[in-house]
């Protein structure tokens, strides 16, 4: 059976046969330094190539259909229009801060790759804390986005990044009380362990009620946190012309584009691992054929499935609902989303004290 697990046993052995250790431990970062950048660049393409099929499907049109069987090298022909595209830097803007806004963006971006278990054993750096890790480092990527409204010297771009930072503190509350509410029920901020955990059954379905609630409310706060329509008052095309990044073109622009579609997949990702048990196969209690049949298939597939499952559904949002204003977005969270978190923890914990979960 395909698994990534042998695949990265059997290139230590190789190089742990042929050079030494700590030659080894060189080769072996460089190698997830470059299978990081490949899956970003593969999850780019995919992401909008993916955003595009299924706005197209929910207005009952065909999307992209000209470049390529079914337009699949439209994203591609993209890719190469922002490569070759001039980038500038506007008077009168910082010119460090500049530039260095869509990199940090990035580098946040790709560390939180790091924690997440991709499949069985199969993980860049399985460490105690990482759900910890996860919400914390995330919470830094509002400041490459308030460095590149700031520094465009732009009325539009600094409006733009005032209304992601308020929005992004806001909604990083509720986010992060909904994976607290998963924390209480495993006991473990490690991701293994609480993949560990479903093994006789996911949480969403274990958890009551409360494992309910506390997705939902995930999802809203998530998609609110990655700017995503109907929540993207950030950018605002009809407001503020592209918001943060109004300023940016060519690659500059380009790593912002990116960063986007690859925070999807990273919130998608820690949905699917806490709540719809990562790579874990779906398993029912004692039912061991069943349970056996579902084993068969490979934890990568199940998790890849599990995560672009939910990324169809922050993708139907922006298809669906009207762009909310600044105002309403606010008291979404503070008003209402943000005690019944509070609430839903302290019943969660009740009933993990109690033992009253499956």
């Amino acid at each position: 059976m395909f698994s990534l697990e042998q695949i990265t046993t059997g290139i230590h052995q190789w190089l742990s046969n042929n050079f030494s250790a700590n030659v080894v431990l060189v080769l072996e970062m460089t190698l997830i330094g470059l299978a990081a950048i490949t899956l970003f660049a593969l999850l780019g393409l995919v992401l909008v190539y993916m955003e595009r099929k299924v706005s197209a499907f929910i207005q009952i049109r065909l999307g992209p259909n000209r470049v390529g069987p079914k337009g699949i090298f439209q994203t591609a022909a993209d890719t190469v229009k922002l490569m070759l595209k001039e980038g500038f830097v506007p008077d009168g803007a910082d010119k460090f801060l500049y530039k260095l806004a869509p990199f940090v963006v990035m580098i946040i971006a790709m560390l939180l790759l790091a924690p997440i278990a991709f499949a069985k054993n199969f993980a860049i750096w399985d460490l105690n804390i990482g759900v910890f890790f996860i919400t914390a480092i995330s919470s830094v990527s509002v400041i490459g986005i308030l460095m590149a409204g700031w520094a465009s010297n732009n009325q539009y771009s600094l409006l733009g990044a005032m209304r992601s930072g308020a929005q992004i503190i806001s909604y990083e509350v509720s986010a992060g009380l909904a994976i607290l509410t998963i924390v209480v029920l495993t006991g473990s901020l490690q991701i293994s362990e609480i993949v560990k955990s479903q093994e006789n059954g996911w949480w969403l379905f274990k958890g009551h009620i409360p494992a309910l609630i506390a997705f939902v409310i995930y999802i809203i706060a998530v998609t609110a946190e990655t700017n995503r329509a109907p929540f993207d008052m950030a950018e605002a095309e009809s407001e503020l012309t592209g918001g943060f990044h109004t300023e940016y073109a060519g690659m500059r622009f380009a790593l912002f584009f990116l960063a986007e579609y690859i925070n999807i997949f990273i919130v998608c990702a820690i949905g699917a691992t806490l709540f719809l048990g990562g790579w874990m196969p779906f398993h029912i209690g004692t039912w061991e054929g069943f349970n056996l049949v579902m084993d068969y298939i490979p934890s990568s597939i199940w998790f890849f499935g599990k995560t672009f499952f939910l990324i169809f559904v922050i993708m139907w949002f922006r298809w669906t609902f009207p762009r909310l204003r600044i105002d309403q977005l606010l008291h979404l969270e503070w008003k209402f989303l943000l005690p019944i978190s509070l609430f839903n923890l302290l019943l969660m914990t009740f009933i993990a004290i109690k033992g009253w979960h499956f």
